[in-house]
């Protein structure tokens, strides 16, 4: 059986069909965004899943990944404000949040980030000392995230961090900041040692202050009471009790005799001592405690007689 003419054109025209069909069928992955042109122009975008377009006058321009991506920011050097030169490289995380932006407002998305991420560090670490670069790691980051992000979004994406990863100073100035760092807590170590002996001094002067004014409160109150007992044998005195004075004297003596026998530096005292003068006036003194004895007798019998009797019942 022969074919016309009309059946192999419907032949034809069926088998186009089904060609432009798998050709219009799209199908998007998650995570990517399609871009479509119709005759070299952007017409709109393809989302994750099953897309239809039109084959004959449309086609996929770009195909954009729009995960969050990393992007390794190689070393180069920097010289900061003082002069120093320092080898810095980081790492930058970036995501396209329009994919017609990211493909057609910059060519070559990547490099153009690296290249900003890049001139951005320079700028911003050669504004700074060697010693601002080394201590404010997190502020550095802060400001480039936020001048990086603020250049790219024309682009259609968002810098979502930018990480200084490492800063490599040269090895002399690594020497030389040893050297600073040792003589810095030597001279710390110095201080606190100058502190520590200041204190040590002011608490033994405010020790001496306290000893010097209890000795001479002390001494003031024993200088009382000498007088105190001075005051006492010159009124019994002037009342003409002469044993007073005879107590007083050989209190005196006493304690003449006692600081000579103590003294460290002598072994044996040679003096002449007159043996009657210091048995009376040791007899003074056990007059004086006759005298005590007989007036305290005297006052309690006073106090006995004074008593009204006691009377008990078996003498009534």
């Amino acid at each position: 059986m022969g074919f016309s003419g009309f059946d192999i054109a419907i032949i034809v025209l069926v088998f186009l069909v089904i060609i432009l069909l798998f050709k219009g069928i799209k199908t998007v992955p998650q995570g990517y965004n399609y871009t479509v042109e119709r005759f070299g122009r952007y017409t709109k975008t393809l989302t994750p899943g099953l897309n239809i377009i039109n084959p004959i006058f449309e086609r996929v321009g770009a195909k954009m990944n729009m995960m969050e991506q990393v992007l390794d920011v190689p070393t180069q050097e920097i010289i900061t404000r003082d002069n120093a030169i320092v080898g810095v490289d980081g790492i930058a995380f970036y995501q396209i949040l329009n994919a017609a932006q990211a493909a057609y407002q910059v060519a070559g998305l990547q490099n153009a980030i690296l290249n900003l991420t890049m001139t951005n560090i320079r700028t911003v670490m050669g504004s700074m000392d060697l010693d601002e670069l080394l201590s404010n790691r997190d502020a550095i980051n802060e400001r480039l995230l936020r001048v990086v992000d603020e250049a790219a979004h024309p682009w259609g994406i968002k810098i979502t961090r930018v990480e200084i990863k490492d800063i490599n100073p040269p090895a002399n100035l690594i020497e030389s900041m040893g050297r600073q760092m040792t003589a810095e807590r030597n001279k710390r170590a110095h201080i606190l040692a100058a502190e520590g002996l200041k204190q040590s001094q002011i608490l033994e002067a405010e020790g001496r202050r306290e000893a010097a004014f209890r000795d001479a409160e002390a001494r003031e109150r024993s200088a009382e009471a000498e007088a105190k007992a001075t005051q006492v044998v010159s009124e019994a005195i002037a009342k003409g009790d002469v044993q007073a004075l005879n107590y007083f004297i050989a209190q005196k003596y006493t304690e003449a005799l006692t600081r000579i026998g103590s003294a460290t530096n002598s072994k044996v005292v040679l003096m002449p001592l007159e043996a009657s003068s210091l048995i009376g006036t040791l007899g003074g003194i056990g007059e004086i405690a006759k005298e005590v004895f007989r007036s305290e007798g005297t006052a309690g019998a006073q106090r006995q007689a004074a008593r009204p009797p006691l009377v008990r019942p078996n003498e009534t």
